[in-house]
């Protein structure tokens, strides 16, 4: 992507992919703030939820990606039914409510911390995308807010971590978290190369590139 080798068609599969995870953050982020014990830590939880989902004042993230979706092309409806989203891009997803679901919440709360990484990469991602696909300039508006929200969020939730984990266990519990969330990450990407780069063998039932 950041080299500009990208096809349409491959684009449209990442945008169509990544809506699928983009779709749970809130449901994600209302997993925890639903076990959440202080009022504190809820309001400034209740914010992830909303800069995805949006308000009244704000349009919030979800709708932000289906404009970037439909900047490559993609129909709208079909980004927001899952229609040809891979099987191992769902899988990974899931994996991620099991992790906010089922185990401490610390835990839960330290698997966000992808996002102490995020500004870098995307700001460097939006360079990229204007200058080798000019035709999506205007479906970026997702990534310039996550400009300021992820380092909000991040630091939160790192403070909340810093706080909590008071333990050597605690801590590597909070380490395995943040580790195990990489990985779903990194799954969706494999998935992704594989079905649309190389071999480039998308599954029966899968979004096609072909005549895109």
């Amino acid at each position: 992507m950041h080299e500009g080798k990208l096809s349409r068609g491959q684009l449209q599969a990442w945008a169509l992919n990544r809506y699928y995870y983009q779709s749970i953050i809130p449901i994600k982020d209302s997993i925890i703030l639903s076990r959440g014990p202080d009022p504190v830590f809820r309001r400034a939880w209740r914010k992830r939820v909303v800069d995805h989902d949006g308000d009244a004042t704000s349009e919030g993230g979800l709708k932000r990606w289906i404009k970037l979706a439909e900047a490559t092309g993609l129909d709208p409806n079909q980004v927001r039914a899952g229609n040809g989203v891979l099987p191992a891009t769902r899988f990974a997803v899931n994996e991620y409510l099991n992790i906010v679901r089922s185990r401490s919440l610390l835990e839960a709360v330290a698997s966000s911390l992808t996002e102490l990484f995020s500004t870098n990469l995307i700001t460097l991602r939006m360079e990229k995308l204007r200058q080798h696909y000019p035709w999506l300039a205007g479906g970026l508006d997702y990534f310039e807010a996550r400009l300021y929200q992820a380092p909000e969020d991040s630091q939160f939730a790192a403070n909340y971590v810093y706080d909590n984990a008071k333990t050597r266990a605690e801590q590597e519990l909070a380490v395995q978290a943040l580790s195990d969330k990489c990985d779903i990450l990194w799954a969706q990407l494999d998935a992704l190369y594989f079905a649309y780069v190389e071999p480039g063998w998308p599954p029966p039932g899968a979004f096609r590139t072909e005549a895109r």
